[in-house]
């Protein structure tokens, strides 16, 4: 039970990392509109992908390992209980997301220049942000939340459709994999069937969030960095979308049970 603790310890770490990133990345479009390099904003913050991209790597794998570690008397109650915690992990790492913004926005804004005055070497900037000096400067940067952020942020000013969507798209896309290998517990004779489902909701998540999200919050960069859009328009806009994403992980536990089982119902008709 220690190594099981410990292995879930593990993953709700890596669960954590991976959300934390994914909501920061509102925030790397701040960052880019502000100094208005955006390009060179997302070849940097695709830095950060990368780790996002291998904490998911090596939790997957693990997350499975749970039903295979699972006592066979009460594996279903067992594994819920294990899964829920790691949802929960999700809403930590995103509510930690929207806490790092302010932070988050005033370093990033200081290394895209930086990436800048060294001609696009990430190993050059790496050598100088890894100095004294430079790590002296960016703990001067760190930043408490506070009110004084959401200063001209209304909620009335929040496009309803667009937080409902955000938010579905985020709770389907947060259990998908969860949501699949629970429902190879409920129809163990299409494990396999089930498992390999969660490629398929995550797909449809995914193509969701960039048909109807992301060109929204790029259109509002875009629009600040020539001149035609407020910089307020696009901070209102990523807190819109990091709070929604928020409210999407928390609605991630009420459609966990429901969602593997319209998986394991839904599975009968690929055989």
């Amino acid at each position: 039970m220690e190594l099981l603790t410990g292995k879930l310890c593990i993953i709700a770490l890596f669960i954590l990392i991976i959300h934390a990133i994914e909501t920061l990345a509102y925030a790397e479009r701040l960052s880019g509109a502000r100094v208005k390099l955006l390009a060179s904003a997302l070849s940097l913050f695709n830095i950060m992908v990368m780790v996002s991209r291998l904490a998911n790597m090596m939790q997957q794998p693990l997350t499975g390992s749970l039903i295979d570690t699972a006592p066979r008397e009460s594996a279903l109650t067992f594994v819920e209980h294990q899964y829920r915690i790691l949802i929960g992990a999700a809403s930590l790492g995103t509510l930690l997301g929207i806490l790092l913004l302010p932070t988050f926005v005033a370093i990033f804004s200081s290394a895209i220049i930086h990436l800048s005055e060294e001609r696009g070497s990430i190993p050059a900037l790496f050598k100088k942000g890894f100095t004294i000096e430079y790590i002296k400067r960016g703990i001067k940067h760190i930043q408490l939340p506070s009110f004084s952020h959401l200063q001209g942020i209304h909620w009335r000013d929040i496009p309803l459709k667009l937080f409902l969507i955000n938010v579905v798209i985020t709770a389907i896309y947060t259990i998908g994999v969860l949501s699949a290998l629970y429902a190879s517990l409920l129809v163990p004779e299409r494990a396999t069937t089930t498992v390999m489902a969660s490629g398929l909701i995550n797909g449809v998540a995914t193509m969701l969030l960039i048909v109807f999200i992301d060109p929204k919050i790029s259109i509002l960069a875009d629009d600040v960095v020539n001149q035609r859009g407020s910089y307020l328009s696009l901070k209102r806009a990523s807190v819109m979308m990091m709070s929604s994403r928020l409210l999407g992980t928390c609605v991630a536990q009420l459609l966990f049970i429901p969602g593997a089982k319209y998986i394991a119902w839904f599975t009968q008709f690929m055989l």
